[in-house]
């Protein structure tokens, strides 16, 4: 077994199968989207044809929805999976960011969230898709005045509440929307194992090979959870080891398609890292701290052959190219890897 390889392609990053960016957020169940521009390019690299506008088509329409979902962090979901998803990871992000707030000596009573999130609520209502300065003024005109730390954890509980869901695509800041509007209304009777069974398949399908650990990082469950979604699927995993790892994969794993030579300009937070404890099958544990630090903190990546080795700048013309593994004199002349950001661009 080949982990790098396997994980291309499972990852759609070689030999992508999907033709829209919703296609891919759904394989994935969700995807980290904490850099906003970038996250377009992170879904897009996995489609046939990279295109912007085709990514901000499907967000604008609710093919795509962006939320705190897990581990009080951004993602991407899919329309389809927004509200079983919510129910079963909305709890525990919850807690997540009720620690945050105690360690921040913040403490918010519950009828101010109730109050609150009904202002948030009715400016959503009232102008369908609204940025935070739109939550400042609406508050303001009920002579509430409040800070933006305070705000940003009361618009994260409007989210996990089901209230507040991404509103349209903007070229540099989020919006916010009713998830009843945008989603639909919340389905009832949710079945929690389902939803779980749901969730594991789509981590071990877009992320194999990957470990127990992989999947109680990403997706911020508990342990017991997460062994039990596994054993939910049953035989639709099997398991190889590789240097003394566990790793689980699907019956159907993707193992044909890779090419040799092949360059990709990986965005920061993206799923190829930060979706795995065991980034060092990818990433030389020396360079780590290239890719990102020990506060979470994600740079944009060059992966040769599945290994990371560079860095590139995103918004500077020439990319600006830098590497940290091996030598790359030859690595401009097959520009193919190049155009494909470049024509996602236009």
């Amino acid at each position: 077994m080949n982990p790098a390889t396997l994980r291309l392609l499972n990852q759609q990053l070689i030999a992508p199968q999907f033709n829209t960016p919703a296609e891919v957020v759904s394989r994935f169940g969700a995807m980290q989207a904490q850099e906003y521009r970038l996250m377009r390019w992170a879904v897009e690299m996995r489609t046939r044809r990279p295109s912007e506008q085709a990514f901000k088509k499907a967000f604008d329409n609710g093919e795509i929805l962006r939320l705190h979902l897990m581990r009080g962090t951004w993602q991407l979901v899919s329309a389809g999976d927004y509200w079983p998803f919510l129910e079963l990871c909305g709890p525990k992000s919850t807690a997540v960011i009720n620690g945050w707030m105690a360690s921040n000596k913040i403490s918010i009573p519950e009828e101010e969230y109730r109050r609150y999130r009904d202002i948030l609520a009715q400016t959503a209502a009232d102008k369908g898709s609204v940025t935070k300065e739109d939550f400042v003024s609406a508050l303001a005109e009920k002579d509430i005045r409040i800070d933006d730390h305070r705000l940003s954890y009361h618009i994260r509980m409007a989210e996990l509440t089901g209230v507040l869901c991404s509103g349209d695509l903007l070229p540099m800041k989020a919006s916010y929307a009713l998830a009843a509007s945008k989603v639909g209304p919340r389905p009832a009777g949710i079945n929690r194992d389902e939803s779980l069974l749901r969730l594991t398949f789509k981590y071990f399908n877009s992320h194999q090979p990957a470990t127990l650990e992989d999947f109680v990082w990403w997706s911020g469950l508990n342990v017991s959870d997460c062994r039990r979604g596994i054993a939910l699927l049953g035989s639709a995993l099997r398991t190889e080891r590789w240097k003394g790892r566990e790793f689980y994969l699907t019956q159907d794993c993707r193992t044909r398609g890779f090419r040799k030579g092949c360059y990709l300009l990986i965005p920061p937070y993206d799923e190829y890292l930060i979706g795995y404890k065991s980034r060092d099958i990818v990433l030389p544990p020396q360079f780590s701290h290239k890719a990102h630090n020990n506060s979470g903190i994600f740079q944009p990546v060059v992966a040769f052959d599945g290994l990371i080795c560079g860095n590139w700048a995103p918004f500077k013309p020439d990319l600006q190219l830098s590497f940290f593994v091996g030598e790359h004199p030859d690595c401009m002349q097959n520009r193919a890897w190049l155009n494909s950001y470049a024509r996602f661009k236009k």
